[in-house]
């Protein structure tokens, strides 16, 4: 029988003393490990590798995918604590074929704290690593940028370094957008926790283009070639293609010196497209009309200099035939007309004389005649003698027949458009609508007629520019583009064409001018991006009119007479046009 007020040992108190000394032992051995760890890296010097930087997601303005961070591992070593380095060299080297063992014996007998072996390891890597059994050797987990659509895109994307920081195109215009503030805030950055940088781009479109370009730089054979699909209402640069290009998931490529974004990072002398702002600036003047004649019957001389026009009339001409025959020799005495001051500042309005800026670092300063006399004036208005990037021209045009705004292009979904409104009303609304005409007119029976889709209101100007080789033109090489807008009655779009050392073809007739290559390029990349464009063909009314141009009876307006004339489209028609 037990005794009256004996207590019984508590279970729960023994445990409990259990739980706290093992506890205990544990506690001062993990302190203890710390402590061993601590002086170890006291005495070796050594610091773990820091985790790469995650970056947003890149999109194109429908939501696809152009760049992403995918997780990757970077294989490193502890060369003090390596014991047979012999060893790890040739265990490493078969894993790793593109080691090179010389170098690799040097750093991991340095006895350095710290260093890498290989960055950007697979996973079959990884594990061939760890079933080597190496000692001193550990793995980083890393983040790797990846590019789903390859070199689709490649010059507007840009490129990141071994360490995921942006060093080129949007990539690196991230990097300004307070990115580096939220790695130094200790955030963590991956894709998943960042808003995806939406662009302006539509695959759709840059693939169209990207493609048709190839077509046409294989058969010319042209060593490169450019385009570019521009909202001329907006800004927004849908499609930028430059080739050759590189793929973004081997940066190494991108500094390949052809590589060379050539819309925006270089510059030409654009040729005839220059014409466009020459013919604005006389109608703008007043002292120009479409009914002026210039005389064009003589080449014009400066000295031993002439200029002269290729295939000429040699004979006065009206401004709309100074245009569509793209005469060097009226383009000229009216830019001389007007005055070299004049002049100058009219290219200055149009955003012609100082570096255009976008989210592209990569942009170039315009190359401008050191002195504006006569002479430069001259060759200046048919694009000669002042070398701008594509697409500073291709917002010049863009401003002529958008209402007379010089917009800075964008390639960020969403910019405010307000923001980027470099200047308004730079022409009349009538110089407009007289542009718009003779680059119709140039479309139906200039130069730009092989870029004609059916069904489509296309105006366009064609540009040929001797290279200049050694310090002088050359008489074989030259530079060929293509501008064109759609519809013309009303622009939203303007489509730029380059090729660069196009060869001349039997179909051709032996001729490399813009008209036999960089017009047709046009008309085949337009016949299959304004479906895409939502721009439905008319194939009911003739064509666009122009009625206060019919009124002044300009040369060339019998193809667009005024409304009374036949049916309706737009304020006007056009029946039986040629």
């Amino acid at each position: 029988m037990a005794r009256q007020g004996h207590r019984r040992p508590d279970p729960r108190g023994r445990l409990l003393l259990v739980v706290g000394a093992f506890a205990l032992v544990f506690g001062l051995m993990l302190a203890r490990l710390v402590q061993l760890g601590a002086a170890d890296y006291e005495r070796t010097g050594y610091i773990p590798p820091p985790p790469s930087l995650g970056r947003p997601s890149i999109l194109d303005r429908n939501g696809n995918l152009l760049a992403i961070d995918v997780p990757s591992s970077g294989l490193y070593a502890e060369p003090r604590l390596i014991v047979d380095v012999d060893e790890a060299v040739e265990k490493l080297t078969a894993i790793f074929p593109d080691l090179d063992g010389r170098d690799l014996y040097r750093r991991l007998k340095s006895g350095a704290a710290f260093a890498w072996i290989k960055r950007q390891v697979t996973p079959a890597e990884e594990q061939a690593v760890w079933n080597a059994g190496l000692p001193a050797v550990g793995f980083q987990r890393e983040k790797q940028r990846f590019y789903p659509n390859g070199a689709l895109a490649a010059h507007v994307l840009g490129a990141v370094d071994i360490d995921n920081i942006g060093i080129a195109g949007i990539e690196r215009w991230i990097e300004g957008q307070g990115l580096e503030v939220l790695r130094q805030s200790g955030m963590d950055l991956s894709h998943r926790n960042l808003e995806p940088v939406s662009t302006t781009l539509d695959i759709r479109i840059q693939h169209a283009l990207e493609t048709e370009l190839r077509k046409a730089i294989a058969k010319f054979s042209a060593k490169a070639g450019a385009g570019l699909v521009l909202d001329v209402t907006n800004g927004e640069i849908l499609a930028l293609v430059s080739y050759p290009d590189f793929d973004p998931n081997l940066p190494v490529d991108a500094l390949k010196p052809d590589r060379i974004n050539r819309i925006a990072a270089a510059t030409f002398e654009m040729g005839s497209t220059f014409k466009a702002l020459t013919t604005a600036m006389a109608l703008d003047s007043g002292q120009f009309t479409l009914r002026s004649v210039v005389d064009a019957s003589k080449p014009l001389a400066f000295g031993r200099f002439r200029i002269n026009d290729y295939r000429g009339q040699y004979r006065p001409l009206t401004v709309p035939e100074a245009f569509i025959y793209s005469s060097n020799i009226s383009m000229a005495k009216m830019a001389i007309a007007l005055g070299p001051e004049n002049f100058r500042t009219f290219l200055d309005r149009f955003g012609q004389m100082s570096r255009l800026t976008t989210e592209l670092p990569e942009s170039a300063h315009p190359q401008l005649p050191r002195r504006w006399g006569e002479i430069d004036t001259a060759t200046a208005s048919y694009g000669h003698g002042i070398a701008v990037t594509p697409l500073q021209a291709s917002i010049a045009v863009a401003a002529l027949v958008n209402g007379g705004r010089l917009i800075r292009p964008t390639l960020i979904k969403g910019a405010a458009l307000e923001d980027r409104i470099i200047a308004r009303d730079l022409i009349k609304p009538e110089t407009g609508e007289a542009l718009r005409y003779l680059l119709r007119l140039n479309a139906k029976t200039g130069s730009a007629k092989k870029a004609e889709v059916k069904g489509y209101f296309i105006g366009g100007k064609t540009g040929t520019a001797e290279k200049v080789v050694g310090g002088r033109y050359s008489k074989e090489l030259n530079i060929t583009s293509f501008m064109g807008v759609v519809p013309v009655d009303n622009p939203r779009y303007l489509l730029l064409t380059l090729l660069d050392e196009p060869k001349g073809l039997k179909e051709t007739y032996g001729f490399r001018t813009s008209g036999w290559n960089a017009a047709p390029l046009g008309g085949a990349v337009f016949e299959r991006i304004l479906p895409m464009l939502a721009l439905m063909p008319d194939f009911e009314i003739a064509d666009v009119s122009f009625p206060e141009i019919s009124d002044q009876g300009a040369f060339g307006s019998q193809l667009f007479p005024s409304p009374s004339n036949g049916g309706e489209r737009n304020g006007g028609v056009i029946d039986g046009a040629l």
